[in-house]
Order: structure tokens, then C-alpha cells, then sequence
């Protein structure tokens, strides 16, 4: 085992977009940071080493989230790798993949709700008091039921609203071990694969959203907001951080 003077990090599909900006940005306020990755491991590969340029350490693993023994290779890896985890970064999620979702169509809630609920289980035991959880969210997932729904991504929008609100149950008995659960909630966030895939079943959708609240963040703002708030202890647990147009700007039934 590895023993750091650093703080860690542990911050699930960091190989690309969100995830990855969010190690990065993370490993500059001088986290040690690990990220998994799904299946594209020069990817990761590409994304530790931008993370150790920072003059921190990083681990990337591979790990398929819905798996249990992934979930258990993963965490394995992180306990040889450190003795203590001080923010966990809940980013990887899903729910648009055609093949998936064609040879089981609950897989939505299966990496949405029922995997982050697994993460944090296997997590805590590593976690030690002033740590902190980030569920990341969209706008759409985090007001789900109160919005209008994207109708492609409805799945992947009830299904992150599951587990938000799976989590948020759960503060109490996080708060009884010192660790705080924050929500960063993004707008549609310019070039990565989500509004990509919506654009192609709703044309107009980034345009739209653009003329209701201007400027779209990018992967690299989301990644900031999460790494700021991850670092902020004056933010209570429960606090929901708010990337992009208000929430007020989605539309209402």
C-alpha cells in the first residue's frame, strides 16, 4: 500500500468529457486521483498521465459499474493504491446505448441508481470523516416529474432521479460518519456524448437551449464545479450546485 500526503479521489468515467475534466481539475487542488473506465483504456491511460503532470499520483481502472465483481476488483485496486478515499466522484452513468438497452431495458436503472448505491456501500469503509460524496446529475434528471422530458432520454432522466433521491435518503447515515453528499446538476454540456446523441433524436435541442440561457458549459466548467465543491467544506451536505441555465429556464407541463 501505497501512503500519500495527498488527499484522494476516486471519480468513476473519468476517461472522457465530465469525468475527465473533473479528475484533471481535481488533481490541480492537489488530489491523488483514481478513475475507471468502461472499455477505453488508452483513453484513461491519456487522462492519468495529464493527472500525474499535475505532480499527484493517479490510478486508472478498468470496471464495468453495474458488475459486482468489478465493483470489488475496483475497490481492491483502490485499497492497494491507498489507505483512505476523501472524495468520491459519482459521474459514470448511461442509459442511450441502443445495444444495452435492447438486451435489457432495465439497464438504465441498473448503472443509474442500483450501481452508485453499490459504489457508495463498497466506498464507505474507505471514507474517513470530511469526506465527500458529488453525484453528478443533469437538469433533467435532477427535476424530473416537474419538467417537460426530453422523450429519448426520459429513461436515463427517471433513472438519475432514482438515484439522487437513493442517495439523498441516505444523508443521515452519512452525516452520522462525517460525510457530506452534494448534487451538481448540469445544462446540456457542450461537446460531450450526451447532448450529441440527443441532437441526433431532437435537432434544434442545443440551439434552443442556447437562445433560453446563452452560453452552454463545457466539459471543463462542469469539471470545475464538481472539484470546487468536492474541496468546499463550507458546503453543506445535501447542497445541490447548479452548472449552466437556471433551473428555472426548463419548461414546465
Amino acid at each position: 500500500m501505497n501512503i500519500s500526503m495527498y488527499p484522494v479521489a476516486l471519480v468513476t468515467g473519468g476517461s472522457r468529457g465530465i469525468g475527465a475534466a473533473s479528475a484533471v481539475a481535481l488533481a490541480k487542488r492537489g488530489y491523488d486521483v483514481a478513475i475507471t473506465y468502461r472499455n477505453k483504456a488508452a483513453r484513461a491511460n491519456e487522462v492519468a498521465a495529464e493527472i500525474v503532470r499535475q505532480g499527484v499520483r493517479s490510478l486508472p481502472i478498468q470496471c464495468d459499474i453495474t458488475l459486482q465483481e468489478a465493483r470489488e476488483r475496483l475497490f481492491a485496486a483502490l485499497s492497494a493504491w491507498s489507505r483512505s478515499l476523501h472524495a468520491l466522484v459519482l459521474n459514470a452513468s448511461g442509459g442511450l446505448e441502443r445495444d444495452l438497452l435492447s438486451a435489457d431495458p432495465e439497464y438504465p436503472m441498473r448503472i443509474n441508481r442500483d450501481a452508485q448505491i453499490s459504489l457508495v456501500e463498497a466506498a464507505l469503509p474507505l471514507m474517513p470523516e470530511g469526506s465527500t460524496i458529488v453525484f453528478v446529475t443533469s437538469h433533467w434528471a435532477h427535476l424530473h416529474g416537474q419538467i417537460v422530458d426530453i422523450p429519448v432520454y426520459a429513461p436515463v432522466a427517471a433513472s438519475k432521479h432514482a438515484g439522487e433521491q437513493a442517495l439523498r435518503a441516505r444523508q443521515d447515515e452519512l452525516a452520522s460518519r462525517g460525510i457530506r453528499l452534494l448534487i451538481v446538476t448540469g445544462d446540456l454540456v457542450e461537446g460531450t456524448i450526451t447532448p450529441k446523441l440527443l441532437e441526433r433524436a431532437m435537432p434544434g435541442l442545443a440551439a434552443y437551449r442556447r437562445n433560453e440561457v446563452g452560453q452552454l458549459p463545457t466539459a471543463a466548467d462542469m469539471g470545475e464545479a464538481i472539484a470546487t465543491a468536492a474541496s468546499d467544506n463550507t458546503l453543506s451536505s445535501g447542497s445541490t450546485v447548479v452548472v449552466g441555465g437556471a433551473l428555472e429556464s426548463l419548461p414546465r407541463p
